[in-house]
């Protein structure tokens, strides 16, 4: 999506607790009147994936969301800019463009009958708490798909997470305007041959878990983690959705399409 034209006056600082990234935050104090997250229009992010979804989920929580601007000081950086502490960081944020994402909404039920709600931007995951394999009933729609997935977990990612955690259990990458879920199972045993599936993020997941006491499931929203999950009911929040800049030629889609061609 191209830039509104929206030009960002009040802009807040946030930092990672690394090294790189105070240092970082030190070098841009000067630039600029800086407010706090509550009071701004756009907040530039320092530090890496893992910090960009701390203050998503934190915007997400508070119930007031803006855009935000990342500039890698992390590892991987697939949600961030490059660092540059020679550029004027106001006229970067307001050439960026924007994309959007939308993150899923989660109701986690644990075996006691406790309900938690819960926000995943990149994925949803379900992973075995013990030695002993899940075991999992997935539905979809209103339908139940398959009454007994036998595996080490199960993961339900979106696009925007669909080259993080999905990529590594061999899941699809999905295109960020794809309106697509990619639902993929971790360490598979039964069905043998199911090897997951791509789907409409209109549709409800429900997965149950068979025998929570014997075969304990904690469930994992990008960062937060539930244990002795019963069933975990999920959906695409659009309310919630997630603004993220990035400047011109460096597009979060172009990324997604750039990470299907890498052979090394």
């Amino acid at each position: 999506m191209a830039s509104n034209g929206m030009t960002y006056k009040r802009l807040a600082l946030l930092a990672s607790d690394t090294e790189r990234a105070q240092e970082a935050r030190a070098a841009l104090l000067g630039q600029g009147d800086w407010v706090s997250l509550g009071e701004a229009d756009a907040a530039v992010v320092l530090g890496g994936d893992g910090f960009m979804l701390q203050v998503l989920h934190a915007m997400l929580d508070a119930g007031r969301v803006i855009p935000a601007y990342g500039m890698n000081l992390g590892t991987v950086g697939f949600l961030m800019n490059r660092y540059d502490k020679r550029a004027m960081i106001a006229a970067r944020v307001n050439k960026a463009r924007h994309w959007t994402i939308s993150p899923l909404r989660v109701e986690a039920v644990t075996h006691d009958g406790e309900t938690h709600v819960m926000s995943a931007i990149n994925e949803i995951s379900l992973l075995r708490e013990t030695r002993q394999t899940a075991k999992i009933e997935v539905t979809v729609g209103d339908r139940v798909r398959i009454r007994e997935l036998v595996c080490d977990g199960v993961l339900v990612a979106t696009p925007a997470g669909s080259t993080a955690y999905n990529l590594s259990a061999q899941g699809p990458i999905l295109p960020l305007d794809s309106k697509m879920l990619a639902l993929t199972p971790i360490s598979p045993f039964r069905p043998r041959r199911w090897r997951g599936a791509i789907l409409p993020d209109r549709m409800p997941i429900i997965l149950r878990v068979l025998d929570p006491i014997k075969r304990p499931v904690a469930a994992v929203a990008d960062q937060k983690e539930l244990r002795d999950i019963a069933e975990v009911r999920l959906q695409i929040a659009h309310d919630n959705d997630l603004t993220l800049l990035f400047d011109p030629g460096q597009s979060l889609e172009e990324r997604i399409v750039a990470e299907q061609f890498v052979t090394a």
